[in-house]
């Protein structure tokens, strides 16, 4: 992503109602979906500037890599840990066998090889160890934010289902989420289309509206971590290696 991203990021992502009910529902995911030790070794691909380190931190020890060089030390500000650098697929040091939790925050679809990137990070779990990620969804919501963002794609739920199996995972639980909002994003996105407006979708709202939407975005944690829903902006899933 441009410069300009990681500063924009850097200055809301603690309190943006999007990162923060994003965190409040992957948190909550990890805890039903993805049985921990208390000493488990967790990674995060993608860590931007480090709004997400805390939260895992609550799960075990948590290593992190990041391409941006400022965001990077950002994060290892944010973490009180040494941040990694590297691009996926091909320019990581990592160990195989190491990690009980992965986790990629949209960032798959950041990524040209999305399966080649898969196929490296199972080879670094650990022996029943499992993958966590989200990834924007509904390619027909393509617009200038995912233009200025870099992605290469919005992801169908097949797409995301063949992406990994192809990867060599097997799904354990898969989901659209951010469904409450769905009517209110898509309405933003067709006007934008249509009036040809280059909105910015990261502005910080007034404070009182953030608040709601963090509120009514992050209620979806009591059934989206268990329960299968079949639209929305965004899609997750848990993932873990599969047999043979």
């Amino acid at each position: 992503m441009d410069r300009a991203i990681y500063d924009r990021m850097a200055e809301i992502d603690a309190e943006h109602w999007w990162f923060s009910a994003r965190r409040r529902i992957v948190a909550s995911l990890i805890r039903r979906q993805v049985p921990l030790k208390p000493d488990a070794n967790i990674l995060e691909v993608g860590a931007g500037t480090g709004s997400n380190l805390a939260m895992l931190q609550g799960f075990g020890w948590v290593d992190a890599i990041e391409p941006d060089e400022a965001a990077r030390a950002l994060a290892s500000r944010r973490g009180g840990i040494a941040v990694g650098g590297g691009l996926l697929p091909d320019q990581v040091e990592l160990a195989d066998g190491r990690y009980d939790l992965i986790v990629l925050l949209d960032v798959l679809e950041h990524i040209g090889d999305d399966r080649g990137s898969l196929q490296l990070l199972r080879r670094k779990l650990a022996p029943g160890g499992r993958l966590v990620l989200t990834v924007p969804a509904a390619p027909w919501l393509w617009s200038a934010h995912d233009v200025k963002h870099h992605h290469k794609r919005r992801y169908t739920r097949q797409a995301l289902h063949d992406a990994l199996f192809d990867g060599g995972f097997h799904i354990r639980h898969i989901s659209h989420f951010n469904t409450l909002l769905y009517p209110v994003v898509a309405a933003a996105r067709i006007i934008g289309k249509l009036t040809g407006r280059q909105g910015d979708d990261d502005a910080m709202p007034p404070v009182g509206f953030n608040a709601l939407l963090e509120h009514v975005f992050a209620a979806e944690r009591y059934w989206v971590t268990w329960a299968s829903l079949p639209f929305g902006v965004s899609l997750l899933a848990v993932a873990e290696p599969a047999a043979g």
